[in-house]
């Protein structure tokens, strides 16, 4: 909105002519973060006043750590301040012309409506499962599935209506057709490798990276911070992604795949990270509010459909390395119990408890040594994550 703004001013007089900083990416990038924090920092209070007015509690499972049993009460839905937060900083400092931009908000804030209807039937119905998982999967498929289509041709191609060109043409040839090499699956520390995937086989694997990344994310947010700083990191490390991949010159340099208007989602990507920042001030131990399913489903699937931009699903497995770790946890420890239980008559298990982060707190970690470690882990896989850009 803004650097439309500014162009129209700068057409009017040369006296607007400094409005022309407006027009750089990286500029409305840090604009951005600095935007989302401020608005998150400011609304928070009132926010948090809000949820508390409305007796939205989180509620604690029976079966949960004692420990947590003195958050029982604590506002929840807090992720409301994140999305609010990035879509209004977002908007008004992106490119409002861009198609990635708009697919990026649009799977963010349909996998925040998921969350937020679980949230509410948490907190209004006293059911600490929320939606049950059938449901929830349902709709998390139906928005992954549409965001796949769609991006496997808009990535191919520069415009929408280029987009359903390659879509009827798809149609045509009987749901045969070979994409370029850019929308294939690119392998980190190799130079111009690249395995086709064909159009089936992007929108699997799309899917799969999406809603994965969401269901990832929100078995992680079961501590004070735990999940949001990772969400910080790895988001901004995608923007720095998203830059290269945009531009022309550094992706031809970086033999990574130029995919115009990519280069777009840094200003999602910082504002991403600004609004995580102000809802961290909150939700440090012992934390004021609890981001809930609301936050924890949407930044997941927002990071997932940002790397599936700027073609990088594997570099976000290792970025992401807590999350995957954590989804894992929950996966094995669930199957080995079922099996054991199947086979021995009494269900065993791998860990402690699962997720991860519990497992640890049964060994006696503390809540904030956990997270720290956490982040401590995260940061390093990130570091090990932009070194793919050079190391090929």
């Amino acid at each position: 909105m803004l650097p439309s703004l500014a162009q129209w001013l700068q057409t009017l007089s040369p006296e607007f002519g400094f409005f022309r900083v407006f027009q750089y990416l990286t500029f409305r990038a840090v604009m951005a973060a600095m935007t989302a924090l401020l608005i998150g920092v400011a609304a928070g209070p009132a926010v948090i006043r809000r949820l508390t007015a409305l007796k939205i509690g989180q509620p604690i499972r029976g079966y949960g750590m004692e420990s947590h049993l003195a958050k029982q009460g604590t506002p929840t839905m807090g992720g409301v301040l994140i999305l609010l937060s990035i879509a209004i900083s977002t908007l008004l400092w992106v490119d409002l012309h861009n198609r990635f931009v708009w697919i990026v908000l649009l799977v963010t804030l349909g996998f925040g409506a998921i969350g937020w209807v679980d949230d509410w039937r948490k907190v209004v119905n006293k059911d600490p499962e929320g939606m049950r998982s059938r449901e929830k999967y349902m709709w998390q498929s139906l928005i992954g599935l549409v965001a796949a289509l769609y991006l496997v041709f808009s990535i191919s191609e520069n415009s929408n209506m280029r987009v359903l060109e390659l879509f009827f043409s798809w149609v045509q040839s009987g749901f045969d057709l070979n994409l370029p090499p850019k929308a294939g699956l690119l392998l980190p520390f190799f130079k111009e490798v690249s395995y086709p995937l064909g159009v089936l086989g992007f929108v699997v694997l799309t899917y799969l990276v999406i809603v994965g990344s969401s269901n990832a994310v929100n078995l992680t947010d079961g501590l004070d911070g735990l999940a949001i700083m990772p969400v910080v990191l790895v988001g901004s490390a995608l923007g720095v992604f998203a830059y290269v991949t945009g531009s022309s010159v550094y992706s031809k340099y970086l033999f990574l795949p130029h995919i115009p208007g990519a280069g777009e989602l840094l200003v999602f990507c910082t504002a991403m990270a600004g609004a995580g920042l102000a809802f961290l001030w909150f939700n440090t131990h012992p934390a004021q509010v609890f981001m809930g399913d609301v936050g924890a489903l949407a930044l997941g699937g927002a990071l997932g459909t940002v790397a599936v931009i700027v073609r990088q699903e594997v570099v976000l497995s290792i970025m992401g390395g807590i999350f995957v770790v954590e989804a894992l946890s929950v996966m094995l420890q669930v199957s080995y119990f079922k099996f054991t239980k199947k086979r021995y008559g009494t269900g065993r298990r791998i860990l402690k408890m699962a997720p991860l982060h519990h497992h640890f707190e049964k060994s006696g970690w503390k809540e904030t040594q956990v997270v720290v470690r956490f982040w401590i882990i995260t940061m390093l896989l990130c570091l090990v994550g932009l070194s793919t850009l050079k190391l090929r």
